[in-house]
């Protein structure tokens, strides 16, 4: 996938205000991109700085360890205050038909969180420790796929950063992987690298060279 430099962030930000866009941000998995759950919103605060009025979508699902809750946020930066209540209004119109008052529980788990400093930079250290493990992994597969295997290049395994890895496999080739191997991924590649493990990194490498093959 695409990973801007702060450099081209900074462009990206000067080329949309000088066309009049609005900025909508999806930040499905701030801390497993750099390790560093700050960093990974660096971008979102610099078109803040620049000031853009934009739209901004936070799961917490993944890197709270609360997908059975579904939480998350949508937040807006608008002009002022007054902009501020149309734009409520009409997200309370919009949201009312489609599910009214959500659940708490979630909310209240990650509202407890990031209001302590403690907690706070515990759940820092705990998301550099899950995407450490998971670039751990990134590089043992791409070795793995490496051994012995001379004709494809594996290098954007270890390039691409996050939770997922566009592994340049074929619709066809998944589909075979899927029926002799059982190995599960979408079909246009993307393998989940958090299900990934010391455990069978070498099984998913064996069986996807058995397919290219």
């Amino acid at each position: 996938g695409m990973d801007p430099s702060p450099e081209q962030w900074a462009q990206i930000s000067k080329v949309m205000k000088e066309k009049k866009l609005l900025p909508f941000f999806d930040c499905a998995y701030q801390g497993f991109a750099s390790g560093n759950a700050p960093q990974d919103a660096h971008a979102i605060r610099m078109f803040v700085e620049d000031g853009h009025l934009l739209a901004t979508v936070q799961s917490f699902s993944k890197n709270f360890g609360l997908y059975g809750q579904r939480v998350g946020a949508l937040s807006v930066v608008a002009a002022n205050e007054a902009e501020a209540k149309k734009v409520l209004s009409q997200m309370k119109m919009t949201i009312r038909p489609m599910y009214s008052n959500p659940p708490k529980y979630g909310a209240q788990i990650v509202k407890t969180i990031l209001s302590d400093e403690r907690l706070t930079n515990d759940f820092i250290d705990q998301c550099k420790d899950m995407a450490d493990r998971i670039n751990a992994m990134r590089f043992s597969l791409r070795s793995a796929l490496e051994e012995g295997q001379q004709d494809r290049s594996w290098e954007h395994v270890t390039k691409q950063i996050g939770m997922f890895a566009y592994s340049g496999l074929t619709k066809e080739e998944v589909t075979l992987l899927r029926e002799k191997h059982h190995i599960y991924c979408t079909l246009d590649g993307r393998i989940s690298m958090a299900g990934v493990t010391s455990g069978n990194v070498d099984y998913m490498a064996n069986s996807i060279k058995d397919v290219i093959s």
